[in-house]
């Protein structure tokens, strides 16, 4: 017997939903709200979760990968009536199992939910024990790293070729190197080609290598990268920056592991596997013709996209902590405590250059505090300060913030309903709430918690979302 949640706030759909899923001998809980069904999901593990997108409270939509970071994760079935253009791209993007539109037949509801139920049973029935990973330099254990810790060690476990994404200073290089160093390859090179900064002139020669007399100045023969990461892993940084002529040549070395070095007559071989990096969106490259779309297919056999910081609050503590004692054992000096508003404004900054800024500014704070105990808000730099505590967007309608919905007088007729787009209303009235929580409860993070029953890192990232600092 399996345990299914149900997500809807139509209660038809709800016993509907009960009365068939009993009917296969399975437990079913069925809630009516986006916040009661998070909530049933923190006390118990399911199997399956049915979920509504249009939510009193929420998108489920939105909120998929809330609930697929979670440990034992339920996998999720979208179950709606609404009509949206890109929805079930958008739901199995972000994790889902499936996507039924209402109204759908019991065989459309049901085999889905068999499928499910048999994959799980097969995926923990067959899931190898678990491993301790190399990780060195990945600090944190958060849901979203840990899932990108399953995904490296799934990636290490064959010699597939895997692209990582994220943005600037996520710490690609270092899940690389973490693939690297838990892989059969791990006594091998671990070689790092920069793209971006590889002229076109020299790229053939520093990748492929070059005989002797290829060109004025190859004085002798010159082994290239590819060459020196054989029997290792190869790892092309910021691939996206690949020249657009060279990128044939490359498909080419995937493909069959060969290559000429420039000037040579015969070919050489590297068995290399290889791991990419990029921050840049490789598809609207393709899109725009910077980027051939047969070696984006061959980059992405396997896909690791590294969260940024900001999403990963949860996080922020444990790096801050890691980087002190590092920087105090570097420069000798006693290691120091933190306030809880030293840490409170680190979870509420939203890091724009995620764990790189971080790291530099753990550096910059104990160079500057070297002999001071304990550290406070303001031994953060001003214009870090400055962001915090100043972040509020500019408001439409700045002199209506006790009211629900903008007005407009027309022509004495009375106050009539001003219509914006339904995401910018949301945002507008999201905003008011969230800076009348922290008016109300002073700017005292737990007090509002309290006030709105939602949890600590759940309230920062709305904060930072809207602007609104922790303190007034």
């Amino acid at each position: 017997m399996a345990k299914i949640l149900v997500i809807d706030d139509d209660t038809h759909i709800r016993e509907v939903c009960k009365l068939v899923i009993e009917s296969m001998g399975h437990e079913v809980t069925a809630q009516p709200t986006l916040a009661k069904g998070l909530d049933a999901l923190d006390h118990e593990f399911y199997d399956v979760l049915y979920l509504d997108v249009d939510l009193p409270d929420g998108n489920g939509l939105i909120a998929i990968p809330k609930i697929t970071e979670r440990e034992r994760a339920p996998e999720v079935i979208i179950f709606t009536g609404a009509s949206y253009p890109n929805g079930a791209e958008l739901a199995i993007k972000n994790g889902a199992w499936d996507y039924i539109e209402k109204p759908a037949t019991a065989e459309s509801m049901t085999l889905p939910l068999i499928r499910a139920l048999q994959y799980r049973k097969e995926k923990f029935a067959h899931r190898p024990p678990t491993v301790a990973l190399k990780r060195e330099g990945i600090i944190g254990n958060s849901p979203r790293v840990a899932s990108c810790l399953d995904l490296v060690a799934q990636a290490a476990n064959s010699d597939a070729n895997t692209l990582i994404t994220g943005e600037t200073g996520t710490g690609k290089e270092l899940f690389a190197r973490a693939i690297h160093d838990n892989s059969e390859r791990a006594d091998g090179p671990f070689v790092v080609v920069d793209c971006s900064s590889l002229t076109e002139t020299l790229i053939e020669s520093v990748l492929f290598g070059h005989a002797k007399g290829a060109f004025t100045g190859a004085e002798k023969k010159q082994e290239g990268l590819i060459k020196q990461a054989d029997k290792g892993t190869l790892f092309l940084d910021e691939v996206g920056e690949l020249p657009i002529s060279q990128q044939k040549a490359f498909l080419r070395v995937l493909q069959e592991h060969r290559f000429q070095p420039v000037g040579a007559k015969e070919e050489e071989t590297s068995d290399f596997r290889l791991v990419a990096a990029t921050n840049k969106d490789l598809e609207t490259l393709v899109a725009a013709g910077d980027f051939r779309n047969d070696l984006l297919f061959r980059l992405r056999t396997m896909h690791l996209n590294i969260p940024a910081l900001r999403y990963r609050g949860e996080d922020i503590r444990e790096l801050a902590i890691y980087y002190m004692n590092a920087f105090c054992k570097k420069y000798k000096v006693p290691l120091k405590g933190f306030s809880p508003e030293f840490l409170d404004s680190l979870e509420a900054y939203d890091w724009p250059g995620n764990v790189r800024e971080l790291v530099n500014l753990m550096e910059n704070i104990i160079v500057r505090a070297q002999y001071e105990p304990t550290l406070y808000p303001k031994h953060l730099p001003p214009e870090i300060r400055i962001r915090i505590m100043s972040g509020r967007r500019q408001e439409g309608i700045t002199a209506q913030d006790n009211e629900m919905l903008p007005v407009q007088e027309q022509g004495g007729s009375g106050p009539e309903l001003v219509l914006t787009p339904f995401d910018d209303y949301k945002k507008d009235v999201e905003h008011r709430y969230f800076k009348l929580l922290m008016q109300t409860a002073g700017g005292d993070i737990h007090k509002a918690c309290e006030l709105s029953e939602l949890g600590k890192q759940s309230l920062y990232r709305y904060l930072r979302i809207h602007g609104i600092p922790t303190r007034t």
